[in-house]
């Protein structure tokens, strides 16, 4: 099965970007829940919780806003061990608990999945307001794009169009 898990708070602009993400990716592939083994799940701020959800016997694919240092709506996809090297940097997540405290947990569990991705987004304003930037919000079809090409390459024939 493959888990797409969207990560953020709504409440603060850019900071929600795996919400909204997931939410229009939701939009552009209805099918993709009822239809095949994806299951989307809406993280939040990203809680202790989401152990339960990563299993070692599925695909984890991760939506969120990340630091990048880019301008804002640069989308990166980064996946496994690049991924996981990616997250270890200071800095990298706008969480109090992040991902990496996540991943450190399934590992210590021996749960971590072997393919995980992340799609990243710079944000450009973390504030209150439940919209998005324009350019993080001109980011999202091409992030959607990657999340596709993502679950094509780990075989999941639900993601072909």
């Amino acid at each position: 099965m493959a888990v797409i898990l969207g990560i953020g708070n709504t409440l603060l602009k850019d900071e929600g970007i795996g919400i909204h993400l997931l939410n229009y990716i939701r939009m552009q592939n209805p099918q993709w829940e009822s239809e095949f083994n994806i299951e989307m799940i809406d993280g939040g701020t990203l809680s202790f919780e989401l152990l339960a959800e990563i299993q070692a016997d599925q695909e984890l694919l991760v939506l969120d806003a990340v630091n990048l240092k880019q301008a804002p709506g640069s989308v990166y996809c980064l996946q496994a061990q690049e991924m996981d090297q990616f997250l270890t940097q200071p800095g990298k997540s706008v969480h109090e608990v992040s991902l990496q405290d996540l991943f450190d947990m399934s590992r210590l569990l021996d749960q971590l999945p072997q393919k995980r991705a992340l799609i990243g987004i710079q944000p450009e304003t973390i504030d209150w307001g439940s919209h998005l930037s324009q350019s993080v919000q001109q980011s999202l079809a091409y992030a959607a794009i990657q999340a596709n090409l993502v679950l094509e390459q780990w075989g999941e024939s639900s993601a072909r169009r």
